[in-house]
Formats: C-alpha cells, sequence, structure tokens
C-alpha cells in the first residue's frame, strides 16, 4: 500500500492554502478522519456538506453537475445511481493511479470504470447486510435474546422472518415487527438478479414476475407486521426513541444511523443471519467532479480517505463496511466488536454476512429512478392512499414514462 495511505498524505501536500469541500450523505464515519487529515495539512481546509438522504445528495449533484457549477471537490455518490453517472463520466476526472490499483473488489472497482476504461469513483464501504433487533423487546415477547439464537429463531428465508413477526406480535407488545414496506424491499430487490432491468437496457421492471411476486409479498406482510415508517422521515427518525419497532435490516453503514437515532437507547443488537441468505445494500464512492478548481489536492483527499486504514476507523467509527481487500482481510476488522449493539462481534458478523453475498444484481441506467418509483408504490398502499393493484397500476405507468 502506498505510503501516503497511511500518513494522511502529508508528503504530497504543498504549501498552499487549499480549501476542499466534501458533500457527503447519511453517515460516512468522516468527521474525526478530517480533523486527522488536516492536522497533517495544516494548509488544507475541509468544509463538510452532509445531506440527510442519498436522494437528496442525487439531486443535489444531478442539478449541479447539468448547470455546470456548484458542485463540491469530492461527491460522494450511491452504488444505485452509479450507472446513471457513467452517462457523463467525462464529468468526473480519471482517479486511475497506481498508489490505488488492485486496492477494492474486482466488482467494486468495475462498477466506477467507464467504457473507456477510466476510474471515475474510489469505492468506500459495501453493504453487507444482516438484521438488528432489540434484545428488550424480545424478552417482553418471550422470545430468544441470545444472538445466536436469535439467528436460529429468524432463520435464512423471508417466510421464517416474518413467521417469527407473527410470534412476536401474538404475544402483544404492540410494537411492529419492522420499520417499513421500503426498508424490507431493499432487502428482497438486492437479491434479483435484473429485477428492473436486462443487460442490454431493456426495461423489464413491469413484466418481470419476481418483481411483481416480491412486490405482493413485502405488502402482505407490512398489512400486519410494518410500522408503515416512511424510511428517513422525520416519524422514522424518531421512533427510533420510542420503540417504534422491533427489528430492522441493517448494512454495515446502518449501524451509525441506529447507534445515531437509538442514543441512550439500549437493548440493540445484531443477528448473524438474513432472509433469504444473503444481500447487499449500498455502498458508496467518492468522485473529484471536473468542475473541481482544486482536483488534485481532492484526489489525494478521496484517495486518503479510501484507503484500507482509514476505512477501518469509519467502520470502527460508524459501522461502514470496507471495500478494500486489505482492510477485509485485517485482524482488526475480523476482531471489531460494537459496544451500541451489546458488543457484538460486528466485523466478523458482517464479513460473514458479505460472504453469503450470492448475487450482484444488475443495475443500469434506469435502476435509481425505477427503484424510486417503486418505492413511492408501496408508500402509498402503506399510507393508505392505495390499494396494492391501484398501486401496481401506477407503478406501471411512472415505468412507462420513464422510457
Amino acid at each position: 500500500m502506498s505510503g501516503c495511505s497511511a500518513d494522511a498524505g502529508s508528503e504530497q501536500s504543498t504549501d498552499k492554502n487549499v480549501k476542499l469541500t466534501v458533500a457527503t450523505f447519511n453517515e460516512f464515519g468522516y468527521d474525526d478522519l478530517f480533523a486527522e487529515y488536516e492536522k497533517a495539512n495544516p494548509n488544507v481546509t475541509i468544509t463538510h456538506k452532509k445531506a440527510a438522504t442519498s436522494n437528496e445528495a442525487r439531486d443535489n449533484l444531478t442539478t449541479r453537475l447539468a448547470a455546470g457549477s456548484g458542485l463540491s471537490d469530492v461527491e460522494a455518490i450511491e452504488v444505485d445511481w452509479l450507472p446513471e453517472l457513467l452517462q457523463y463520466s467525462d464529468q468526473f476526472i480519471d482517479l486511475t493511479s497506481d498508489d490505488v490499483k488492485d486496492r477494492w473488489l474486482d466488482w467494486k472497482s468495475e462498477a466506477a470504470t467507464d467504457a473507456d476504461g477510466r476510474l471515475i469513483a474510489y469505492g468506500t464501504d459495501i453493504g453487507p447486510e444482516a438484521v438488528c433487533y432489540r434484545s428488550d423487546l424480545f424478552a417482553a415477547a418471550g422470545l430468544p435474546t441470545d444472538r445466536a439464537e436469535v439467528a436460529t429463531m429468524l432463520g435464512d428465508s423471508w417466510e421464517s422472518y416474518y413467521a417469527a413477526g407473527e410470534t412476536f406480535a401474538a404475544a402483544g407488545t404492540n410494537v411492529p415487527w419492522f420499520d417499513s414496506a421500503g426498508a424490507t424491499w431493499q432487502g428482497v430487490v438486492n437479491q434479483i438478479p435484473n429485477a428492473y432491468e436486462e443487460e442490454d437496457g431493456t426495461i423489464i421492471a413491469t413484466e418481470n414476475p419476481e418483481v411483481k411476486e416480491a412486490y405482493t409479498s413485502v405488502l402482505e406482510a407490512s398489512s400486519t407486521l410494518s410500522a408503515h415508517l416512511g424510511q428517513w422521515s422525520d416519524d422514522w427518525t424518531a421512533s427510533f426513541q420510542n420503540d417504534g419497532f422491533a427489528t430492522m435490516l441493517c448494512p454495515g453503514w446502518m449501524l451509525g444511523v441506529i447507534s445515531g437515532n437509538a442514543e441512550g437507547v439500549t437493548g440493540w443488537d445484531i443477528a448473524d443471519t438474513f432472509p433469504g441468505g444473503g444481500g447487499n445494500w449500498g455502498g458508496s464512492y467518492l468522485t473529484v467532479p471536473e468542475q473541481s478548481k482544486n482536483q488534485a489536492e481532492a484526489q489525494k483527499l478521496a484517495a486518503w480517505l479510501t484507503a484500507p486504514e482509514q476505512q477501518l476507523k469509519a467502520f470502527a467509527s460508524k459501522g461502514t463496511f470496507p471495500s478494500q481487500l486489505e482492510a477485509l482481510e485485517s485482524e482488526e476488522l475480523l476482531g471489531a466488536t460494537n459496544e451500541f449493539f451489546n458488543n457484538a462481534a460486528t466485523g466478523e458478523i458482517l464479513a460473514n454476512r458479505a460472504a453469503a453475498v450470492d448475487v450482484t444484481p444488475f443495475k443500469g441506467e434506469f435502476y435509481f429512478p425505477i427503484n424510486d418509483a417503486m418505492q413511492q408504490a408501496l408508500t402509498r398502499v402503506e399510507d393508505g392512499t392505495m390499494t396494492p393493484d391501484e398501486s401496481w397500476a401506477q407503478f406501471e405507468t411512472d415505468v412507462a414514462s420513464l422510457g
């Protein structure tokens, strides 16, 4: 690994004062890392712009990309909207460098490489998923609380996960089993190889029987088990403080979100299992737009933030699970525990969950808008605006309008 990755890039910095802006969303675990970088590079000042959601960050980026100005020096993007941006790969600098060659899992870097072989983004994290749960609420319902016993009870299928929820509900806790249909959908759809598009770009979302079957099964479970909370809404955030639900699907990056929203709440734990076997939800990248006036310094910072040493620190801080080969093999990662989640061995658990992922879903140019339309379809049913059939019909109309 290059020397620049371990010592905050100090040997590559110049004496010129540089002000860098970095745009992220949700929780990347970078606050302490920015302070560390600035200390090692006194001429560099970093301003962090953090959007509340991935959708908000995407809207900001695409608006300013179209305007030709206003983007940050480093822009974080999510894997679900990366395919859209590859259409405009010339708007991002080529980050290819011998210093970062072979740093990531092959599929992680290949997804950010355009048709001309230009690497337009450095991988940050991946999102192997487990099931997070409230052990205190499980105890109140007479269910197991030990995480190994909970994993057995939850099983490894969607049917067994929903059945455990029905058992929990039958105990009379009056607490919903999971947070929302939309969040549960994210777990299901990432197990379908070609949910919305064929490899040649043909949109199949409304004709794909796997999608319709998954839509129906998620809404059937939602009718009795969901808190009907829109994920990332104010009500969803507040629900962590008032026993809003007992379980949720949790990729590594969600651990920091849970511990932040549930600060002061005890009882959260994590089970080493996932419905359907394995699944990856999300994971992000860092880009340097052509608009940046500080491209060289921005690339240095992006390379440093995505080096294994820093990704291990981000994982320790907020649970963002590394995508770098060296980090994935480190004893530090595999031995990591998380005090908030009852000292669970989160490094080992998420490594196991990553190993269980056996589907890499194809995500083409229209993946994000189609999935957003599906999220709206599920929400319309959960908030009572439409029946499942009416909302599916609206989904078909929305998808047709994209072509």
